[in-house]
């Protein structure tokens, strides 16, 4: 026990002789209080703090889908994406148009703008807001199905669970979020609704700001007008009736080309 005492006694001799003197301490403070004017540390900035104040200023475009058809129906033991295809009879014995739900109008959509270079630069943002009040937030790095009806097993799995996750991570690629949609829009940017009706055809390039976010609000439905109280001007970008989905490829081209993405 004794032989144990001295060797722990050495032990803490050993470690007390490696700390530093209060007089090398003071003489190191000395030296660090004489460089101060050289203004050598400069703390840098929260990183959320300035990834805030970037997505605010930053060059982006936020397309909204509204008025998506996107609801699901029970069939047999299973839920489906209801549309006029496959679910017609059921969408006339309750009353409704079945041309006015086109869940594939919404895919034509996404892939127009997801596989699009201004998506790819990481400079376009897309929400989706529902004919039924839904907001859904969709990440830049979403792959969409190619086919359609992949495209319904997506939807009914994000309406049923409320978010869909990447297969090799915990990563949420849609999701559905809060409303109102004006809340997820960057502040003081232009807001834009797009319809044939609007009066004169204007060329899509003039929409476009030189820096800055800009929002564009496009329907995602058959016929009819984007009736919606926060944006701030309706524009018609051609002389003719355009599908949602050339709409939103004509826009993604004009940002293209004043932002100099190829």
């Amino acid at each position: 026990m004794r032989g144990r005492t001295l060797a722990k006694l050495h032990q803490y001799d050993a470690l007390f002789r490696r700390l530093p003197s209060r007089s090398n301490m003071e003489a190191h403070s000395c030296d660090k209080r004489g460089l101060e004017h050289l203004d050598e540390y400069e703390p840098k900035p929260a990183k959320h703090m300035r990834s805030l104040h970037d997505r605010m200023v930053e060059r982006r475009l936020v397309v909204i889908l509204e008025g998506a058809t996107l609801e699901t129906v029970k069939v047999g033991k299973t839920f489906e994406l209801l549309n006029c295809d496959q679910h017609k009879g059921m969408i006339i014995k309750s009353g409704r148009d079945p041309g006015k739900i086109r869940p594939d109008i919404t895919h034509q959509c996404l892939l127009m703008l997801m596989d699009s270079p201004l998506n790819r630069a990481g400079l376009l943002q897309v929400y989706i807001h529902t004919e039924r009040n839904a907001l859904i937030e969709i990440n830049p790095q979403t792959r969409i199905p190619r086919t359609f009806n992949r495209f319904c097993g997506l939807m009914v799995q994000l309406l049923h669970k409320l978010s869909v996750r990447a297969a090799d991570g915990p990563q949420r690629l849609l999701k559905l979020i809060k409303n109102p949609v004006s809340d997820h829009l960057p502040p003081g940017c232009p807001r834009i609704s797009t319809s044939f009706s609007s009066g004169e055809a204007v060329g899509a390039r003039t929409v476009v700001p030189e820096d800055g976010p800009a929002t564009v609000v496009v329907g995602a439905f058959a016929h009819g007008a984007v009736n919606v109280d926060y944006t701030e001007k309706t524009v018609s970008i051609s002389n003719y009736p355009l599908s949602a989905a050339l709409t939103c490829a004509k826009m993604c081209s004009a940002f293209e080309e004043v932002w100099g993405v190829l």
